[in-house]
């Protein structure tokens, strides 16, 4: 028995909820069970009761509202809890064709991947504009370095994962979950791939970035901060060994002018060589001590996962 649950972040989605559970498929090949569960992320209409009148099965209610991660996570939470063996993510403004989440489903149900992730066609989006797309590419690039992967649609929201990907999933920042959960998976060598996906016209402006400017904002401090999270000694190292190159080309600058016996009018360089140097070598230190701390939150990731994965397994069994 295979059981699939689409979880959809609603916050104020009364008008779009409906065109999106439409647009939900009610049965795929190799899944017995399909069911559909909404996160309320404090709306203030009536998208609860929308909800109700579709017949969608669980509702998942925050009385104020808590952004999209914790709204995302919730819904993950609570789908293990109802037993299910794959999580499809999606939006409630009917951004994604939902006829796609078949080929969302399928390399999981082969046992290709754990996590897969749908590839928008960004080039063709009309109401994305000439940066915003190449923002996307840049940023989704990015990413695949922090994450060794090769997924090039990285804040694409429309993802189907495991039951065990599921369970490993823990994400940090209150804004989005998509860019951290990706170089999370990475660095736990979750199995990931993506599938080419199609998209609706827009419904409605994004609520998650306001302007340009406020999402390279906000995507560039998840990634520097999910980077020094989970590869804090490359992290570190790359920045401490900036500053001691520098500090040692500024040495090699003060040392031939000594040899010019012009070394007295260049102390500056000598100080300032001096002051990189020592800066290099206490980042070198903290890249170390951050290791040591992410070998620490790799154990209690483990422990996590076995704790919730008991607890789930008692909740279903009990």
């Amino acid at each position: 028995m295979k059981k699939l649950i689409i979880q959809i972040p609603c916050y104020n989605e009364e008008e779009t909820l409906p065109k999106t559970f439409v647009d939900l498929p009610k049965q795929i090949e190799g899944i017995d069970e399909i069911e559909y569960l909404i996160i309320n992320d404090g709306s203030i209409d009536r998208t609860v009761e929308v909800a109700r009148e579709l017949g969608i099965q669980h509702i998942v209610n925050f009385k104020k509202n808590k952004g999209l991660a914790r709204a995302f996570m919730a819904g993950l939470d609570a789908c293990l809890h109802l037993n299910a063996d794959i999580i499809v993510n999606t939006d409630a403004d009917n951004q994604y064709c939902g006829a796609d989440i078949e080929k969302l489903v399928q390399p999981i149900l082969q046992g290709k991947a754990d996590l897969v992730i749908g590839e928008r066609p960004i080039d063709e989006i009309e109401h994305f504009s000439w940066r915003k797309k190449k923002l996307q590419h840049i940023g989704s690039w990015i990413v695949q370095i922090a994450s060794n992967s090769n997924i090039p649609d990285s804040t694409s929201g429309f993802r189907a994962m495991s039951r065990e990907a599921a369970l490993r999933m823990n994400v940090i920042n209150e804004q989005t979950y998509t860019l951290e959960t990706i170089i999370q998976a990475g660095r736990s060598k979750t199995a990931m791939t993506f599938v080419p996906i199609r998209t609706n016209p827009q419904t409605r402006e994004s609520r998650l970035f306001k302007s340009i400017r406020s999402y390279v904002k906000r995507s560039s401090t998840v990634i520097i901060r999910s980077f020094m999270m989970y590869k804090p000694l490359r992290f570190f190292g790359l920045l401490g060994a900036i500053f001691f190159f520098l500090g040692v080309c500024l040495g090699i600058r003060f040392l031939f002018f000594l040899l010019l016996n012009n070394g007295g009018g260049h102390i500056q360089s000598l100080i300032l060589a001096s002051i990189f140097i020592i800066i290099g070598t206490l980042v070198c230190i903290i890249s170390l001590l951050a290791d040591l701390i992410g070998a620490n939150r790799k154990l209690l990731e483990d422990i996590q996962y076995r704790i919730r994965k008991m607890e789930i397994n008692l909740n279903n069994h009990g």
